[in-house]
């Protein structure tokens, strides 16, 4: 396949909206690349020579947009590019970031090795140091390993070569913006944590610094469209995270919900001792509370029934990458025309700029991790717990700590294994990915296994995931929630996954995936096996709506359930259970599914 030069480069937004600086340069576009097969390039000799072909960043070779299109097995993949520093960064120390590289990555900068990342899913950066000069040439040699041998979590990414049931094409290398970024040589600014604390009307700063000197202050400016909000700053040189809190007006609050997703600008600055400017970025913040009250989540303090839709992020020819920005607000839109007010971001660490959007658009999230159905001892799948989780999980936790769209966390999904008087190996990682989750953010509830193996008894969030398609029968698996007997997974004869109900919130975090497959219903033989979903598909698009309403509103009419996740936005590939097709059109009138999702005006009152 030929690979296309693009007209403009592709994915030209800046990646990173909560955390920008005015100068940076984007190193999307078209690239040298080689696939390696066997991982032997390092001793071929292909980190000191040109590549043999080429592909466009930031899209992985898997895909169509990349120009590469190879969707075998790729045990490794180099790429290479030559770009100039610019000039007026002289004064600088230039950064380099990728936003994601599947899975395992070392970096070369004019023959110096600057970075190793592991992980498919998290940002990392590489400082250039002294390599990196400015308005000189700089050669960027990147490997990607994607073994399929040792533990990795992989989300939905196949370990065979086809697509089949809810297992979908890989993702190998590169899949996210890659940018360098000149910062002070001096002093300059890390990603800052903003916690929102509506109780006070504050918002609570913390700002590392890259290191401490004499005399430099920090100051931080809260902004809406009419002007200043608030000031405050503080010294720079007593500690490498200096805390501010800016407390909003009362004639000048505006708390963050789905019915006024307020924003404010948040300019934050390092000066020196003469107050000259030293390091400049910009950001937002959202003023909201998320706190739990017996079995109900509140938002702001009132309860906001959470009508989820399971988003997995794919695109016919982006695969995990998003074609355009365009592309990641339309799926929001798509999500607010059905009738759901937010969304589990399923199976994968979603780009930044989604949150941002959600931000902006008043979309509710959970945060969510790359590894499904993970266990311990499988022969077949490489996606078992270990330390990596924990380590790359920090990571998804502290990009996104600030966007006040997250409303949740979920760092796993789906665990499959006994629960015995023996602790495992999966009962250490997924105690370890809830307590390390509690301690990098108190202000969240945290679940810690979506679906099937519940293991800490403290989770904040208890769920279960149930697929039955008759809405009589669903509401009789669903009924018990009243009498704290809810519904929870369990495994083959009836072996126990999870720890008691303890009383805690609770949803069914996956239901519905209705296989409607409109274009195979008139088809017969092969074509109707072509795709998958739950149960029998239906017939006609009335007989869609008549079972989403029915399964939908199961849900709705329980006072004591505080939301649920419909399965799921759009068709992926062979999987045809979405509410919209993979190329996002409509398979039924959205209007229909919006009105279905109405609560009962009684629950609503009493709310």
């Amino acid at each position: 396949m030929p690979v296309p030069t693009p007209a403009t480069t592709p994915r030209p937004e800046y990646p990173r909206p909560q955390f920008v600086r005015e100068a940076w340069l984007n190193l999307n576009g078209v690239w040298q690349f080689e696939i390696d097969r066997s991982d032997t390039g390092l001793e071929r000799g292909l980190r000191e020579r040109e590549l043999t072909g080429s592909i466009v960043v930031p899209f992985c070779p898997e895909s169509e947009l990349s120009g590469v299109g190879d969707t075998d097995f790729l045990e490794a993949v180099w790429y290479r590019r030559t770009v100039t520093v610019p000039a007026e960064w002289d004064d600088s120390r230039v950064l380099l970031h990728f936003g994601a590289v599947d899975q395992d990555t070392t970096v070369w900068a004019n023959g110096v090795e600057v970075a190793r990342h592991r992980g498919g899913f998290t940002p990392f950066t590489a400082d250039l140091g002294e390599v990196a000069a400015a308005g000189e040439e700089l050669t960027l040699v990147v490997r990607a390993r994607d073994t399929r041998h040792g533990p990795q979590a992989r989300g939905k990414q196949a370990t065979w070569y086809a697509n089949s049931h809810c297992h979908y094409t890989r993702t190998t290398g590169i899949w996210q913006t890659v940018w360098l970024e000149p910062v002070p040589r001096s002093v300059a600014l890390k990603r800052p944590r903003i916690t929102p604390d509506l109780a006070s009307g504050s918002f609570f700063l913390e700002l590392p610094l890259s290191r401490n000197a004499p005399g430099h202050r920090v100051r931080a400016t809260l902004s809406d469209e009419h002007g200043t909000v608030v000031s405050a700053e503080t010294r720079a040189d007593l500690g490498l995270s200096p805390r501010l809190a800016l407390t909003v007006p009362e004639d000048r609050l505006r708390a963050w919900s789905p019915a006024d997703p307020h924003l404010y600008d948040l300019a934050l600055d390092v000066v020196d001792a003469d107050g000259a400017p030293v390091d400049r970025v910009t950001s937002y913040a959202g003023l909201r509370s998320v706190a739990v009250d017996g079995k109900r989540l509140l938002l702001n303090g009132e309860p906001v029934f959470q009508r989820l839709v399971l988003d997995q992020g794919y695109y016919p020819d982006g695969l995990m990458t998003a074609p355009t920005d365009a592309a990641l607000v339309r799926d929001i839109e798509l999500g607010l025309a059905a009738g759901f007010n937010g969304a589990r971001l399923h199976e994968k660490v979603f780009e930044e700029r989604y949150l941002y959007h959600a931000d902006r658009l008043g979309y509710l999230v959970w945060g969510e991790f790359g590894d499904w159905g993970c266990e311990v001892g499988a022969r077949d799948d490489n996606q078992r717990p270990d330390a990596s989780y924990v380590a790359q999980w920090l990571e998804a936790v502290e990009r996104d700590y600030s966007h006040p769209a997250i409303v949740g966390w979920c760092p796993l999904n789906e665990t499959y294994q006994n629960l015995h008087d023996r602790i495992t190996q999966l009962d250490d990682v997924t105690r370890a990915m809830f307590l390390a989750t509690k301690q990098a953010d108190g202000t969240r509830p945290v679940i810690d296994a979506s679906g099937y193996a519940h293991r800490v008894l403290e989770t904040d969030v208890y769920d279960s995931h149930c697929y039955e398609q008759d809405p009589a029968a669903f509401a009789k698996v669903m009924h018990g929630l009243a009498q704290d007997r809810p519904h929870v997974n369990s495994g083959p004869e009836g072996r126990t996954w999870s720890v008691p109900y303890r009383g805690q919130p609770y949803f069914c975090s996956e239901f519905g995936g209705i296989w409607w497959d409109p274009e195979a219903a008139d088809a017969a033989g092969d074509e109707r096996d072509a795709s998958w979903g739950y149960g029998e598909r239906p017939r006609t698009a009335e007989e869609f709506v008549e079972r989403f309403t029915g399964l939908t509103g199961v849900l709705l009419e329980d006072p004591d359930m505080f939301g649920y996740c419909y399965t799921q936005l759009t068709d992926v590939f062979q999987e045809r259970n979405g509410v919209y097709r993979f190329d996002r059109t409509e398979k039924v009138d959205t209007t229909v599914l919006r009105r279905a999702q109405l609560r009962p005006a009684a629950f609503e009152d009493a709310e």
